[in-house]
């Protein structure tokens, strides 16, 4: 049975790599249009932001199906968001600037879609740095509260999107639908795990009221007897 999950990891593994294998084919064979630097940037950016959806979908629908096994596949999944969002950004970095700090922080201080792009990768790094069990264990609770802000992730993602385009929009509306989706799902689990919560508070403390009066009662009774 390990074997056979470890052989659908390895699996699961290997395919989150196939578009990369396709961008560089188109690569070898000048495949990627008359723009081959911004398209590499949105090829490499859109499949970051398609795997960060893939990675708040698996709780939906494990709450959906009831699957829980597809938990396992989260880590993976933000871990090939932040792989390919890292080769967005090194892209950035060496394709379009050739590492030349001076134009590339003229081009974050005159370009505000920068900032929220960097807000997006520098969370999506920290996900990934804090994303094995030793990690886990080690910050606690404080875990859970640093992985929620995945959801900021992936609007600053969109909004990213959104920015730097001037032209067909269609594509970063529909990430937004989805991440706006995820995040409203994730919100109303919220409420009902809340209200569940209280539910649960005010019956266990009737529970106690009850059990106290029921204490007091066989007490009262054997007082008046006495009596």
């Amino acid at each position: 049975m390990n074997l056979q999950i470890n052989n659908l990891r390895t699996k699961a593994i290997a395919v989150c790599l196939i578009p990369l294998f396709l961008l560089l084919i188109d690569i070898a064979f000048d495949n990627l249009g008359a723009n081959r630097i911004q398209a590499l940037h949105t090829r490499l950016g859109d499949w970051s932001l398609r795997f960060l959806c893939l990675t708040l979908a698996v709780t939906p629908v494990q709450i959906i199906t009831k699957w829980r096994g597809l938990s396992d596949y989260r880590q993976i999944l933000g871990l090939y968001a932040f792989f390919y969002g890292t080769l967005h950004v090194l892209a950035y970095l060496m394709i379009d600037h050739g590492l030349v700090w001076q134009m590339i922080s003229i081009d974050i201080i005159e370009s505000p879609y920068i900032w929220v792009g960097l807000l997006a990768y520098i969370i999506v790094l920290l996900l990934a740095l804090t994303s094995s069990k030793w990690a886990k264990k080690l910050m606690g609770k404080n875990w859970k509260r640093l992985h929620r802000l995945i959801y900021i992730a992936a609007i600053a993602a969109v909004m990213h999107y959104f920015w730097q385009l001037k032209g067909n929009l269609a594509e970063p509306f529909f990430y937004s639908i989805i991440a706006f989706f995820l995040l409203g799902f994730r919100i109303l689990v919220w409420i009902k795990n809340r209200q569940l919560n209280k539910i649960k508070v005010l019956d266990d403390r009737q529970t106690i009221t009850l059990a106290e009066e029921q204490g007091k009662m066989p007490e009262t009774i054997h007082n008046s007897t006495k009596h």
